[in-house]
């Protein structure tokens, strides 16, 4: 899409906006999602216990990939790597991306990016993941402005280092990034001094906007740089309480309609909150309305 038409649907996009409160108004997505991802870290509370048969549930649903979490010392889920990949591969869910900390808050970790970052790779490039993304800062890694940018340095190694194994690496946001320090956002840091090249965002839909930040304007500003989406609905009370797709208040037909213009490649659908009262049928929830567009 030519920057000229971009702009012209953002600026109906942003007056519907102010006009009815919310997120989107004029639907502009002409095509249809073919392929479904989540995030397990939405069913943490029952593929501990069953990983082979969680997957396979949620391959039957229609999810084709998924991003995993909880990943260092050579196991993926509590599991051996070699282990895990055989019940991934036999579920015929496809990883793609894999969540990861930094490490600085446990320095005897091995797989971070602060302590064998090597190690971490050559698992998931084993596991067949495309991308490995720094899923949180912890509060001690997120107090100062330099701190951020010690943080930034930090992704721009792990990236190259990701870039020599052919993954990619990005960065998964939350709320707090958007709230400023002696008067600057760092998440606008976090853009600026990392490699535009090596180190993508995952953009988090519904935090962004639980951070009253417009993903429209976010996309507009940094054109390509968002590969990988984080997909969940936010309520419309005040409470703004996480919902699965389809039951809160974001467009997600309207917001899919920008999908090239962020770069996006796989969109993970999520429910991280502890209120989902039940995680796989969460996800079945949410795909059954992704699938209407």
């Amino acid at each position: 899409m030519k920057r000229r038409d971009f702009l012209q649907k953002s600026a109906l996009t942003s007056a519907g906006l102010l006009a009815t409160g919310s997120l989107f108004s004029q639907p502009f997505f002409e095509g249809k999602i073919k392929d479904f991802g989540f995030q397990v870290y939405t069913v943490r509370n029952v593929i501990k216990k069953d990983m082979a048969g969680t997957l396979k549930t949620l391959r039957k649903a229609g999810y084709d990939y998924a991003e995993f979490f909880d990943f260092a010392d050579g196991k993926l889920l509590g599991m051996p790597v070699k282990e895990a990949k055989t019940i991934i591969d036999d579920s015929k869910i496809k990883l793609k991306s894999i969540h990861v900390g930094t490490g600085t808050q446990t320095p005897n970790v091995s797989g971070t990016m602060v302590n064998d970052w090597q190690r971490a790779v050559d698992d998931a490039a084993e596991l067949g993941a495309e991308y490995l993304v720094c899923a949180y800062l912890g509060g001690p890694e997120r107090q100062t402005l330099d701190q951020y940018k010690q943080v930034s340095e930090l992704f721009n190694k792990s990236a190259e280092i990701c870039k020599k194994s052919g993954l990619k690496f990005a960065y998964h946001n939350h709320d707090f990034e958007f709230k400023e320090i002696d008067g600057q956002v760092p998440y606008d840091i976090l853009l600026n001094e990392t490699d535009a090249d090596l180190v993508k965002m995952e953009l988090d839909m519904y935090w962004l906007r639980y951070a009253d930040q417009n993903p429209l304007k976010m996309i507009q500003k940094n054109m390509g740089r968002f590969p990988l989406w984080h997909v969940k609905d936010m309520s419309m009370d005040d409470d703004r309480a996480m919902k699965e797709v389809g039951a809160g208040r974001i467009d997600w037909k309207q917001l899919f309609a920008y999908d090239k213009d962020a770069g996006l490649e796989y969109f993970f659908v999520e429910q991280d909150g502890n209120w989902a009262t039940s995680s796989v049928e969460s996800l079945v929830t949410s795909i059954k309305h992704l699938k209407k567009i």
